[in-house]
């Protein structure tokens, strides 16, 4: 099993706070930045190869790849006219093994990694329920499988779940998987959904940023001495 990180986007929303992509921002009291974190779980988690798709400010994943055992950069050249799905694309005829996929602004416990891998099914989409957090990606499923998301309630005949931004992704699925929209998430439907009670945050602005310090960090870190 190998993972895929994507980390080509902007980060606009975090200009000023951060200067480098923002899977490098590293919070308060974490000890270590979001891809840092990413990479010592997945690795202990038994990945075997992390494979990053880099594009803004690439040269930083580049620097850190070349610290890194069993870690590859892979880059969008199109990244500012183009979204996730793009970058996900770039790994077609690369990727020779299974893979979880996950955003670089996550921040996690590690028992999300241990339910996508425990879980027997080969194509998984990790949802939670609701975080109140803002920018949250609404999920609608039926029969136990994703039939439509987004960020506008209204939008769905009914919302079941919150979308984590960690999934599983079988080779013989990705080689078939359609990727011709902007967001790469939209090409999940019709997967596999389980809703698991998690501790998790994105780190998309500073509303996040700050809500991760005060509220999911401590969690974590309690969590993680016992």
């Amino acid at each position: 099993m190998d993972a895929v990180i994507l980390a080509a986007g902007l980060g606009s929303r975090l200009k000023g706070i951060i200067e480098k992509p923002k899977g490098f921002l590293k919070p308060r009291n974490l000890g270590e930045s979001l891809i840092q974190r990413s990479l010592r779980l997945l690795f202990e988690a038994g990945i075997q190869r992390i494979y990053i798709g880099a594009g803004h400010l690439a040269q930083h994943y580049h620097a850190l790849s070349s610290q890194t055992k069993n870690l590859t950069i892979i880059e969008n050249p199109h990244y500012q006219n183009t979204g996730s799905a793009q970058t996900l694309e770039m790994f077609r005829g690369i990727l020779k093994n299974d893979f979880l996929l996950l955003e670089s602004d996550l921040l996690y416990e590690k028992s999300a990694l241990e339910i996508l891998l425990g879980d027997l099914r080969a194509d998984l989409v990790l949802a939670s329920d609701f975080t109140y957090s803002s920018d949250e990606v609404y999920l609608e499923i039926s029969d136990g499988k994703l039939c439509n998301l987004s960020k506008d309630k209204n939008a769905l005949k009914h919302i079941d779940a919150e979308l984590s931004g960690l999934s599983k992704i079988s080779l013989a699925t990705f080689e078939t998987l359609l990727l011709d929209t902007k967001d790469y998430e939209y090409a999940l439907k019709g997967f596999p959904v389980c809703i698991a009670e998690f501790l998790w945050c994105e780190i998309d602005d500073l509303s996040h940023l700050e809500r991760a310090e005060s509220q999911i960090i401590p969690k974590i870190l309690s969590k993680e001495k016992n």
